[in-house]
């Protein structure tokens, strides 16, 4: 995925990093605009492009959207009440925005072989979180993962390790069409799931999770009827092999808000929630005239 747009964004998502970890500080919860553009070298009118470019809105909006607050906020106006999740093995769909996903399970047979006779497909890609690797069978996307700089090389094993029979070959155009549309979230994607038939029910119940919403591994247990399993449920969700597209970044701890944990850190973790929530809510009224007043 060479577009130039993809590539802007990804860049785009290591000043929004590198921000965080500013915010992060003591005291840098109050830090204006003019002092987070100075430390990194950057004047305060190109900042706020850059940020606003990426977020969709303001950086002092969308400071809001990052703190623990907030996603306590999220967790008590909009928490997905989840249906019972499909049966397992059967293909299903949804729907982000404007992109239609449809999966498809592997049944528990195939994945005993882990991977044996299964030909995976795999590349790099930037994305609006960063560099992302990008990882396809010929039934569809079977594994999005994100790694800072420095550590391809570690996730690219770790994916590997999921399914160590498998045959895995260089060629980012096999999963390009899935990643482009991932992040763009127009046109449709297929997805393959593969992992235990446990993993499996919870994914399927991730996939129903709004963008903007988040739900808990309480009632992520309840959609698959596993009740008294967090634990379990929680295990599953952190072994999700397609990141943002199976949103287990919407996964809180139930009454705190707590994030919980995050595969591939909780700083992106962040930086998505905050993404998802920031472009809904700038789409209403009042959230635009704002943001206008901010500018």
């Amino acid at each position: 995925m060479k577009d130039a747009s993809m590539q802007a964004e990804s860049y785009h998502y290591h000043v929004i990093a590198r921000a965080i970890a500013l915010i992060d500080a003591p005291g840098g919860a109050q830090r204006s605009l003019a002092d987070l553009a100075q430390d990194m070298g950057m004047s305060a009118a190109h900042f706020q492009r850059l940020f606003s470019q990426w977020a969709g809105v303001s950086p002092k909006r969308y400071q809001q959207y990052l703190t623990l607050g907030h996603a306590r906020k999220l967790l008590s106006e909009r928490m997905s009440t989840l249906q019972t999740a499909h049966a397992l093995g059967l293909s299903g769909q949804a729907r982000l925005h404007d992109l239609f996903l449809r999966w498809e399970a592997m049944t528990p047979g195939e994945y005993a072989q882990r991977g044996a006779g299964l030909t995976i497909r795999y590349g790099w890609f930037d994305t609006p979180f960063g560099k992302a690797l990008g990882m396809a069978s010929a039934r569809g996307l079977c594994g999005l993962a994100f790694a800072d700089q420095g550590q391809e090389d570690a996730t690219l094993s770790d994916m590997m390790k999921r399914w160590p029979n498998a045959i895995y070959t260089a060629d980012a155009s096999a999963a390009a069409p899935y990643v482009t549309a991932a992040f763009a979230q127009t046109g449709h994607a297929d997805l393959h799931l593969i992992g235990t038939p446990f993993q499996i029910k919870v994914w399927e119940a991730l996939l129903q999770v709004p963008s903007g919403e988040v739900t808990t591994y309480g009632e992520l247990g309840k959609a698959i009827g596993a009740d008294r399993a967090a634990r379990a449920v929680g295990t599953a969700v952190g072994r999700n092999p397609i990141g943002f597209l199976l949103p287990c970044h919407r996964c809180l701890r139930g009454g705190t808000g707590a994030l919980g944990g995050y595969h591939w850190g909780l700083p992106r973790k962040r930086a998505m929630l905050a993404w998802e929530a920031a472009r809904q809510d700038a789409t209403t009224p009042v959230a635009a005239y704002e943001q206008i007043s901010e500018r």
